[in-house]
């Protein structure tokens, strides 16, 4: 049985919420704005899951992943940020943070990606970069050297969202509210 239409939306809708609070408030030089409202969406996510321990593995997996992956961005000088930095050439966590707001919506809205793998790459080589443009523009982060970095990008959200994907069925706080639903 499917999840409920609200269930996919509403975690969309957070998932919004707490990509702009972390966008918005790094980019006016307040990233624990954002670092409050992605850990409240997070949490939330977490503590609704019918296996709340699984959730959290998940969310802490791709917190880990996030800021290896966005350290070595930053460490090869492919991208900037002016807020939240808390060690030089390591990710600020602001943008470690959407990491975990990202792990949100692997078992709900992006579950249907499973096992689909050419659409998890194409998605993660065109959403990625694309999240990050967004941060651009809104004056969150700057690009040393933009083709190489959008580059950088591509590749490894092409990596890392199947990857994630494949994580999310192993670690799948959600799988439990499923089996509910159908027996």
């Amino acid at each position: 049985m499917k999840m409920s239409t609200t269930m996919i939306v509403s975690n969309f809708v957070l998932f919004q919420i707490g990509w702009f609070a972390c966008v918005w408030s790094a980019a006016t030089h307040q990233p624990w704005i954002g670092l409050l409202v992605t850990t409240g969406v997070v949490l939330t996510h977490v503590l609704r899951a019918p296996l709340p321990e699984a959730e959290l593995k998940l969310v802490l997996l791709s917190l880990g992943l996030g800021l290896v992956f966005d350290s070595l961005l930053v460490w090869q000088g492919w991208l900037q940020y002016s807020s939240g930095i808390l060690l030089p050439n390591v990710a600020p966590y602001w943008i470690v943070a959407l990491w975990g707001l990202f792990a949100t919506l692997l078992n709900v809205s992006l579950r249907w990606m499973r096992g689909r793998w050419v659409i998890a790459v194409l998605f993660g080589a065109v959403g990625g970069p694309a999240a990050y443009y967004g941060g651009l523009r809104l004056g969150a982060l700057e690009f040393a050297n933009m083709p190489a970095g959008l580059m950088a990008l591509a590749i490894g959200w092409a990596v890392l969202t199947p990857l994630l994907l494949a994580l999310s069925s192993r670690f799948d706080g959600y799988a439990g509210l499923l089996e509910k639903k159908a027996s």
